[in-house]
């Protein structure tokens, strides 16, 4: 049956959750949530949230780490606004409930992370996307103004004559579909993770936000700039969970295997002078050459000069990890290589969430607001979700809220797949496609030989469900866009095109 609501947010992960919180309590809100949940990006970071919290500290020297890691792409508007709100974040979550860790005198512990040249990252232990999503969950099902659809995929944006988004289509489990007409809609899907084979995302994220819009007529840019993840847990030939970089920011060491699954030598010195500190895509970089030439697939990250007792305290979600996969990260080195992350880029977007397209909001990893550039620092975008949710329901709540148009039930579509091949196997095939060609590392020859597989598949599959026909069509511009990119920098590694120095980009 069809509905309506004042606000509808698409996604319930940090973003999204914060935007519905923040919004007024006369207004009725409708939150979707693709799967159960429980189940989001959000709730799967480990390391922290980024902001300038020690009297030692800078907001400018924030910037700074930011302006470098995002190799020159950054807009520095975007990211003085967003890290300057990184203090009153933190504040409205520990308001929420969020127990962060502190240190015996009461103050916030706050670690390092690659890339930050201070200690600056508001941490609950290793587990505090968890930490952070279970508060906002439990306050959100207290709000009996907020409605929580759990597994509830957005299909379509719904756009009126006046060329104003009025909603979305939407499928429940058991496959019906619906309109829900709203005055305002929020994407908050996240990222798009799942194109790939090995990755940290959740598998919800197939990029649907990013493809609804494009196909509504938003601008998408930087799509080209997918970060990969240094380290992730690894073995048997599979990704089994996200290492935190809080590791290397407490001093552990990436090595190459040494004799008889020792560590060997360090190798990080060789490629950046800050070593494992560096940021995420020198060190992935990195990883990837050692692993390449010497014929592994994996190296080792040794924190092992800690105690198991403190290690327990500051890293309880790694050891538990690790431990379930036979590996005492106490007196084992971890068997660690990168995948696939973060979308740096995205909906073209304010940082107030606003977009190209009226009616329409983008806030959290699926808008790209400058903040990130070619390659996002750490803990920065759990900061950017907060600061876009809370920003976006002050101006919703600023304005008058727009007349919810009519519902014409008759432009709804159905998507009946037909194929022979089931879904599973289609999207196993694109992320061959796109692990091969358009990784860590690509060249002009991977990347035109993925656009002519991707242009074939496109003709040969019809009526492919939702999830996939929005996955082939962001690997599509993923790849466009790193074809017209002509120059490696940040997550953009083209053999075939030289790096330009950040002064020149």
């Amino acid at each position: 049956m069809n509905s309506t609501t004042d606000i509808l947010i698409i996604g319930a992960g940090l973003a999204g959750m914060t935007a519905a919180l923040s919004l007024p309590e006369q207004f009725r809100v409708t939150v979707l949530s693709k799967g159960p949940a429980s189940e989001c990006a959000s709730a799967w970071a480990q390391g922290g949230i980024a902001a300038v919290l020690d009297a030692g500290d800078s907001l400018q020297e924030h910037v700074q780490d930011t302006l470098i890691a995002g190799a020159g792409l950054c807009d520095e508007a975007a990211v003085r606004r967003i890290l300057e709100q990184g203090p009153a974040a933190i504040d409205w979550l520990v308001a929420q409930g969020v127990p962060f860790t502190r240190q015996a005198d009461g103050r916030l512990h706050l670690t390092r992370e690659g890339g930050h040249s201070q200690r600056r990252i508001a941490h609950a232990a290793d587990r505090t996307g968890l930490a952070v999503h279970q508060s906002l969950l439990k306050a959100c099902r207290s709000r009996p103004n907020i409605l929580l659809l759990e597994h509830c995929t957005a299909l379509d944006l719904l756009v009126n004559e006046q060329g104003r988004c009025t909603g979305a289509k939407v499928q429940h489990a058991e496959g019906d579909t619906h309109l829900i007409a709203a005055g305002h809609t929020i994407l908050a899907t996240g990222g798009m993770g799942q194109l790939y084979p090995s990755t940290t995302n959740p598998a919800s994220a197939t990029g649907d936000g990013l493809a609804m819009a494009w196909r509504a007529g938003c601008a998408l840019r930087d799509l080209e700039f997918m970060q990969f993840h240094p380290t992730a847990l690894h073995i048997g030939g599979k990704a089994l969970g996200l290492v935190s970089e809080a590791l290397r920011g407490e001093g552990a060491l990436l090595r190459l295997p040494g004799r008889n699954g020792r560590p060997g030598e360090r190798f990080m010195p060789r490629y950046d002078e800050r070593a494992e500190l560096a940021p995420r895509d020198i060190v992935a970089r990195a990883i990837y050459t050692e692993m390449r030439e010497n014929g592994i697939d994996h190296v080792l990250l040794d924190i092992s000069h800690q105690s198991r007792d403190w290690l327990a305290q500051h890293f309880p979600g790694v050891m538990a990890l690790c431990a379930a996969h036979g590996v005492d990260i106490a007196t084992q080195p971890i068997p660690v290589a990168p995948c696939a992350h973060y979308a740096c880029g995205g909906v073209q977007a304010e940082v107030d969430g606003t977009t190209s397209l009226s009616g329409l909001s983008a806030i959290g990893e699926v808008a790209r607001t400058g903040l990130h550039g070619a390659n996002r620092l750490a803990s920065n975008s759990l900061l950017e979700c907060v600061v876009m949710g809370r920003a976006v329901a002050q101006r919703i709540a600023a304005q008058p809220l727009p007349q919810k148009s009519s519902i014409d039930s008759n432009k709804s579509k159905q998507y009946i797949d037909k194929s022979a091949k089931s879904s599973k196997e289609r999207q196993q095939m694109l992320q061959q496609l796109m692990q091969q060609h358009v990784g860590i590392v690509r060249s002009n020859q991977g990347l035109v030989a993925a656009a002519k597989q991707l242009a074939l598949w496109r003709a040969q599959w019809h009526g492919a469900d939702p999830a996939l026909r929005n996955q082939l069509t962001l690997c599509r511009l993923m790849v466009d866009a790193a074809l017209q990119r002509h120059h490696s920098v940040g997550a953009h590694c083209n053999t075939d095109w030289p790096a330009f120095e950040t002064s020149n980009v």
